[in-house]
């Protein structure tokens, strides 16, 4: 990818074609909480674009009342748009909907302009956000997947070229670069990267398995992009992960140590935000990394409490989580609704949370309102399988004596006259541990 600069000067003219109607009031809560006004999905496309700082020009919903196989939109809407484009001078037309390839292709020659799909835009973002090489991997993977089908030869008419993104953009026009290029050398390209995705999917799991001798529990932040989980992340870790009011602010996974109030050491893992209608190439390419989420001992899925569409955002979150095999019951996972410090006082957290209110917490990440609770919760979650074991030590026993108080709670010692005996708190890997390392020293309360 190239800097990001080489496209703030793009002219963006963003369409949401408005397809669905309000479902009834008898409807049931899963499709009430997938609903959202035509306008706010106009605004979170917009927010996307101001996210690789695309210069948007305007933003217009268009209802229509049935998808046309070729342009998406009807004639009438496609000249109109296509009017309003040369108008403004616009290079490019963001669709917030999935086009099929013939579809964008027509509409491109329609328009005389580049035309590109929700799921084009967001690869963009995901390309310019990733930073590590494993997270420059997954992305260029998901665009070639998805850029495969829509390399044809019609596109020649867009001769001028829009910017110099490299191959792996989607906002540079064909030019010299011959975006039609041979399917074969992608095909190769795809092998290739895959391959060494194998390397990272290898990688990941020797050091899950190092983390697994490691006896400390693993907590996974997830969430709808925005919500504020690098800014947990920050203040919980005292770490410096770049956070700031921008959807996909962060993509690449980070990980840190912390202590719980108990003393109990956890690993603290933030990962990339969700967002409705996540490309499902994305979803398979980032697979070896949401599977940390899966390995989780607890999920934190932190909330955008004041986002009006916070329950729908909710939906969008678990629906990810669904096709990573993780429910919506599982035990794992706690609710904390962030940005309390904008949300007026007193006002509750509605019905479809009523179910599951024990385990959801208010806090601001923000000014801290809340965090101290949260880390007593994660302590009381990660505490309630612990095992207490008794141990029996000589005074010369001083290592096992020491990994003790390293990777338990001590809850009580008795020195005596032939050495020291102690009651300790473990959780359930490090009380497997020590009965490996020291096999003649533990009992069980």
């Amino acid at each position: 990818m190239t800097e990001l600069t080489s496209i703030a000067r793009t002219r963006a003219f963003i369409v949401h074609p408005s397809v669905k109607t309000k479902p009834h009031s008898s409807a049931l809560n899963g499709e009430l909480e997938r609903y959202r006004p035509a306008d706010s999905r106009l605004e979170e496309i917009v927010s996307l674009a101001d996210a690789i700082a695309l210069d948007v020009i305007d933003g217009i919903v268009v209802p229509i009342p049935e998808i046309r196989p070729a342009t998406y939109l009807g004639s009438g809407k496609v000249k109109e748009l296509g009017a309003l484009a040369a108008e403004a001078e616009i290079d490019l037309v963001v669709m917030d909907c999935a086009l099929s390839p013939v579809q964008q292709r027509n509409l491109e020659k329609a328009w005389k302009v580049k035309v590109i799909d929700r799921t084009g835009l967001i690869l963009e973002i995901f390309g310019e956000r990733a930073h590590t090489k494993e997270g420059r991997l997954q992305v260029e993977l998901a665009h070639l997947t998805y850029q495969k089908s829509r390399l044809v030869r019609s596109w020649t008419h867009l001769e001028r070229q829009r910017g110099a993104r490299g191959a792996a953009g989607f906002l540079g026009g064909p030019g010299e670069t011959q975006i039609e290029a041979d399917r074969r050398m992608i095909d190769e390209r795809i092998k290739s990267l895959k391959k060494q995705l194998e390397t990272v999917v290898r990688t990941r799991e020797l050091q899950r398995q190092n983390r697994r001798r490691v006896p400390y529990p693993i907590v996974a932040l997830v969430g709808y992009t925005n919500a504020g989980k690098s800014t947990l992340f920050n203040r919980l870790t005292k770490a410096q992960v770049f956070a700031d009011d921008l959807l996909f602010a962060t993509l690449d996974p980070t990980m840190r140590g912390i202590t719980l109030p108990s003393g109990k050491r956890i690993i603290l893992s933030d990962t990339v935000g969700f967002i409705s209608d996540l490309p499902t190439h994305l979803i398979a390419a980032f697979r070896a990394t949401l599977e940390e989420v899966i390995e989780a001992d607890v999920i934190v899925h932190v909330r955008d409490w004041s986002h009006p569409e916070t329950r729908q955002q909710r939906r969008d979150v678990m629906d990810v989580l669904a096709s990573l095999n993780v429910t919506e019951r599982d035990h794992r996972i706690i609710e904390v609704l962030n940005k309390a410090d904008l949300v007026p006082a007193g006002e509750g957290i509605g019905a479809l949370d009523e179910e599951a209110a024990s385990r959801i917490l208010r806090i601001s990440a923000l000014t801290g309102q809340g965090c101290t609770k949260l880390l007593a919760t994660l302590d009381e979650i990660l505490s309630a399988e612990d095992s207490v074991i008794s141990v029996d030590l000589t005074y010369g026993d001083g290592a096992p004596l020491a990994w003790l108080y390293e990777h338990g709670e001590v809850l009580s010692r008795n020195d005596n006259d032939t050495g020291v005996h102690v009651s300790v708190r473990l959780a359930d890997k490090a009380c497997a541990q020590f009965k490996q390392r020291y096999p003649d020293k533990a009992t069980l309360n």
